[in-house]
């Protein structure tokens, strides 16, 4: 069963406020509201203070760089001017990782879970202390979900599009009613940080940082205006999962693909990497600061120290990378090359996943 989370003043809050947007082909002014209010990442989820310690209590493993692409390491230009978050364009050096070949896959997820029956924050009920004056009986397990609106919309109010549905969650994409059977091998989505960084624990990785894991996508090519190049469709063909159509309301599927597409679904990088701009966002290590930056060190940079985000300055925060099925050159355009995202540490939804990196043993 399916409800908007639209008439739930306490959730509604949570997720009015942590939403990021994109930005869009619009006047300076509209452009600029966009980037502050509309979403095409959710980070729909509230808080559940219990992730901490129950990623704290996976065992790491030993790691293993089967299906990883070892990269070298070496000197890029690293952000882009045209966020502002992202500027200045700035030289950065980084040593060499092996990184996943392909986002984390609901098999692989599934095999983590059943070796250590861990419970994504999806999975775990929220803390009625966290929402005075919410029924306790409403507060339940749950995750964020894209749904498509019945006509064209203002993009004012992401609400319109993301529904908050219980029992959503890694395994239940859409709800109860769906599963992953089928789908072994689609990138796993509805994983918090704290799930993603429990996984790479596990397997003896780690998630990237937010250079390494630029310098993969640029695949050795230098900076461009998209990870694959200049062009949207280089040969007239997509080469990544986004949006076409008429936002939020008509997907018209041109790529083949309305949600997450299975991982090696388009070409792989010059380093051999699939799924580098969109599909789903993907989680990095580094905490997020739109002024990083502006100070951030030249060799391996690691993100800053703390978490600040002006729009909401209470919450922590990390970095998301890449875009995913929801964004668009026409509206969501934080799947370029050199742009950030951004989410709280518990926030999940079904258009965000990650991939690990691993030092040399």
């Amino acid at each position: 069963m399916e409800f908007s989370i639209k008439g739930f003043c306490g959730l509604a809050g949570v997720i009015a406020v942590t939403l990021w947007s994109c930005g869009s082909k619009q006047t300076a002014e509209e452009k600029r509201k966009a980037d502050s209010l509309a979403a095409c990442i959710a980070d729909g989820m509230p808080s559940r203070a219990a992730a901490i310690r129950n990623a704290s209590l996976v065992t790491e493993g030993a790691g293993d760089s089967t299906g990883m692409v070892w990269i070298s390491g070496g000197k890029f230009l690293m952000g882009a001017d045209e966020f502002p978050d992202s500027r200045p364009m700035h030289e950065v050096t980084v040593n060499g990782y092996y990184i996943d070949a392909h986002e984390v896959t609901n098999a692989e997820f599934a095999a983590f879970v059943k070796a250590t029956n861990y419970k994504t924050v999806a999975e775990r009920p929220l803390n009625p202390a966290d929402y005075p004056g919410v029924p306790a009986d409403k507060l339940v397990p749950g995750s964020a979900v894209f749904t498509p609106t019945p006509a064209r919309v203002s993009l004012d109010n992401p609400l319109q599009w993301w529904n908050y549905v219980p029992g959503a969650n890694w395994a239940h994409p859409e709800g109860p009613s769906s599963s992953t059977k089928g789908r072994e091998n689609y990138p796993v989505v509805h994983v918090s940080y704290e799930d993603a960084a429990a996984y790479a624990k596990w397997a003896g990785k780690r998630l990237p940082t937010e250079a390494e894991w630029e310098f993969a996508a640029q695949g050795g090519k230098g900076n461009h205006t998209y990870y694959w190049g200049d062009q949207l469709k280089p040969g007239g063909k997509w080469v990544a999962n986004i949006y076409q159509g008429s936002f939020p309301d008509k997907n018209t599927k041109e790529d083949g693909y309305l949600t997450a597409a299975p991982i090696k679904s388009f070409p792989a990088n010059p380093y051999g990497l699939y799924d580098m701009d969109g599909n789903v966002w993907e989680w990095c290590e580094d905490l997020y600061r739109p002024d990083y930056y502006q100070k951030s060190p030249a060799a391996n940079p690691k993100g800053p120290s703390d978490s600040y985000d002006p729009d909401e300055p209470g919450a922590v925060k990390r970095v998301q990378r890449g875009g995913s099925f929801l964004c668009s050159d026409d509206y969501c355009i934080r799947y370029k090359a050199g742009s950030r995202g951004k989410g709280e540490v518990t926030s999940g939804s079904n258009n965000l996943g990650f991939r690990c990196v691993m030092d040399k043993k």
